[in-house]
């Protein structure tokens, strides 16, 4: 794992210039790659690269970066891992490609395709995660490209006549033609989606490359071209198009032997390695293979919360007993988990609001005392079936799709007419007589949000509405409108999947680059910690788009044919519970130690004067969590993370401009 930056065109300057920008890049990021950092520049094609290296494999020189090709035509710096590249070079000496290979780094295998088959069949044999930067001195052109989900990070842009990318947006700041203007059309999609979707990023004219893509440009000023490579979306239409017949203990068999192949290939590593255990499905299945292929325990981590309703340790220590790993296990204080709060606007670069980052960063940090690669089992939940929203989306709309849109908006006006607490207090004075009703916790808040929903136009609407956070941002967010988005019925048509499935893959290609990969390569870069994703496998992907539907979802079941995989390994009592999710108890936190660090973020002469919300909605939307009339904390999570890295932004800008200065 490693972090890139650099530039190409542009204000060039001096080279005493040239390399202080770079090497001002290098340092923004050097989290990412704390072994060795170096830059490469050539003045004659105005192009500069900054790389830093965590060194995975191959740990001596032979794998630093920027590397040049064996030709010379191509220079390269690279973050990722190609799981395969071994089996690249035997494909590579197959085809008569001879090599006298300097070392055994996957940056030089991937090179080395680069030049037998260009960039284009380079990534197509390639299996893994990567963000690269690609100099074709012959062509006197640079290419950009990213795995096929998203796993790495990409940011791309033109400032003021350079063309700028870098693995975070703060190397991008460091260049001196950055302006750093906030978008506030991506403002909006921050507070309906809580993070902000490719292609937008917080900053206007700067991108986030697609996954899937790679992109090309000759001269700094013009349009880059965007070219798919592997498309998440065909995949699943070309799936559901051919449908295996298959029994079902034979698609046990070939889904534990194609985890067993991803989970070998990224088993591969010089350096120490495990995995998160969270004890549920997912992570369980992913360590119940490695432990299967392993000599030795693997290590594996959790974090614990003493508060009952948040913590899965106790699950995750009785899997690991069972499975026989090394596991270490962390109780987190409240104390600890708010510590996280000031430095997530540095961690996460963009406005981030997706709470479970604070979890996620303390497991990664736990793991990183121990090892410099672990295993994730994210991915499980958009590949298998896993979101408890596919079926909840799918029996709401079966029961109200029946009556009249009009019938339907009268309803929701007078079911939302009622406040919250009033809801709440009819729940438990009727729970004597309707027992199920006095168990449904914080019942306001979900018949509002129920409401809500009655307007639905259709399943697809519906769904986008389960999605959204602020449903009205652009009442929220002064001057904006809100762009168009996959999610709302601005992607693919996807006509072939069913409902479901295109919920699915919605999710795939949205809510998993967007929301879940940005959280874990942030959270665990933040300490120096490589991540990876074995459900993200392309092979693992287009096996499970084959499966009859119901090896996914079955009679109310999620992830059916994975839960078989892993009942083979663990017994189904260690792993049957209701789905808990990685949160933190937000909103009590709100209302009480947090209250005087949201308040002073939400003050509504400061939101006035910044400029970018109608404090109206917020500072409504704060009097009725504080009086526990609603318990809204993920939609004010947003906003006081857009807050925060305001501030943040603000004084890191300042430093810059004062170093900029004493410089000159």
């Amino acid at each position: 794992m490693c972090g890139i930056a650099g530039f190409f065109g542009g204000n060039w300057g001096g080279r005493e210039q040239v390399s202080a920008t770079l090497s001002e890049m290098c340092r923004s990021i050097l989290h990412r790659g704390p072994d060795r950092s170096d830059i490469w520049f050539d003045e004659t094609g105005r192009i500069g690269f900054a790389h830093n290296r965590l060194a995975i494999l191959d740990l001596s020189s032979a794998g630093d970066q920027p590397m040049h090709s064996h030709s010379g035509r191509y220079v390269i710096i690279y973050n990722g891992e190609i799981y395969n590249h071994e089996t690249v070079r035997e494909e590579l000496a197959a085809a008569g490609f001879a090599y006298n290979w300097r070392g055994h780094s996957d940056t030089e295998t991937l090179l080395a395709a680069i030049e037998a088959w260009g960039v284009r069949g380079a990534l197509q044999r390639s299996t893994g995660m990567f963000a690269l930067a690609l100099w074709d001195r012959a062509e006197q052109t640079l290419t950009l490209a990213r795995d096929r989900l998203g796993e790495k990070p990409l940011y791309y842009g033109c400032q003021g006549g350079a063309f700028l990318f870098g693995s975070e947006l703060k190397a991008l700041a460091r260049h001196p033609s950055f302006r750093g203007e906030v978008d506030r059309q991506a403002l909006t999609l921050l507070l309906r989606y809580n993070c902000i979707p490719a292609p937008f990023s917080i900053y206007r004219g700067i991108s986030k490359l697609p996954p899937g893509t790679f992109l090309t440009i000759r001269d700094p000023a013009a349009e880059p071209v965007i070219e798919t490579y592997w498309s998440a979306t065909e995949v699943a239409e070309a799936g559901v198009a051919d449908r295996l017949e298959i029994r079902e203990e034979e698609a046990i068999d070939r889904l534990e032997k194609l985890l067993e192949t991803a989970i070998k290939g990224q088993m591969i590593s010089d350096v120490p390695l495990g995995a998160f255990l969270s004890g549920g499905v997912d992570s369980s299945a992913v360590v119940a293979v490695m432990q299967k292929l392993a000599s030795r325990p693997v290590k594996t981590f959790t974090i614990g919360f003493h508060e009952k309703n948040y913590n899965e340790a106790k699950h995750a220590k009785a899997v690991a007993r069972h499975l026989g790993t090394e596991h270490t296990e962390l109780y987190v204080t409240p104390e600890e988990a708010r510590s996280v709060i000031p430095r997530l606007p540095q961690m996460y670069d963009e406005p981030f609001a997706d709470s479970s980052q604070i979890p996620t960063h303390l497991v990664a940090a736990l793991a990183r005392e121990h090892v410099t690669v672990a295993l994730s089992g994210d991915g499980g939940d958009e590949v298998f079936g896993g979101y408890n929203r596919y079926l909840y989306t799918s029996q709401l709309w079966d029961r109200i799709s029946a009556l009249p849109k009009s019938v339907r908006s009268v309803a929701a006006r007078a079911l939302s007419a009622v406040p919250p607490s009033a809801w709440n207090s009819f729940g438990s004075k009727a729970g004597a007589i309707l027992p199920r009703l006095a168990k449904v916790d914080r019942l306001g808040d979900k018949v509002h949000k129920g409401a809500a929903l009655l307007g639905s136009s259709s399943e697809a609407d519906l769904f986008a509405g389960m999605l959204s956070h602020w449903r009205e941002p652009e009442s929220v967010v002064i001057g904006a409108t809100e762009p168009p988005s996959a999610a709302r019925g601005h992607g693919p048509s996807l006509e072939s999947l069913s409902a479901v499935e295109r919920m699915m893959a919605l999710d795939l290609t949205g809510y998993l680059p967007d929301d879940i990969l940005v959280k874990v390569d942030r959270a665990a870069m933040a300490v120096s910690l490589e991540t990876r994703v074995p459900y993200l496998d392309q092979r693992v992907i287009e096996f499970a788009w084959r499966l009859p539907f119901d090896f996914r979802l079955r009679g109310g079941e999620t992830k059916w044919i994975l839960r078989q995989l892993l009942y083979r390994h663990v017994p189904k009592e260690l792993i049957e519970r209701p789905k808990m999710g990685f949160g933190i108890p937000l909103g009590d936190w709100l209302r009480g130690p947090l209250r005087d660090w949201a308040e002073t973020l939400l003050d509504e002469r400061r939101i006035r004067d910044e400029g970018f919300f109608n404090p109206e909605p917020i500072r409504r939307l704060w009097r009725a969590h504080l009086g526990g009339g609603v318990d809204e904390p993920n939609r004010l999570w947003i906003i006081l993370m857009f807050q925060q890295w305001l501030e943040a932004t603000a004084e890191d800008r300042s430093d810059v401009d004062l170093r900029t200065s004493a410089a000159m």
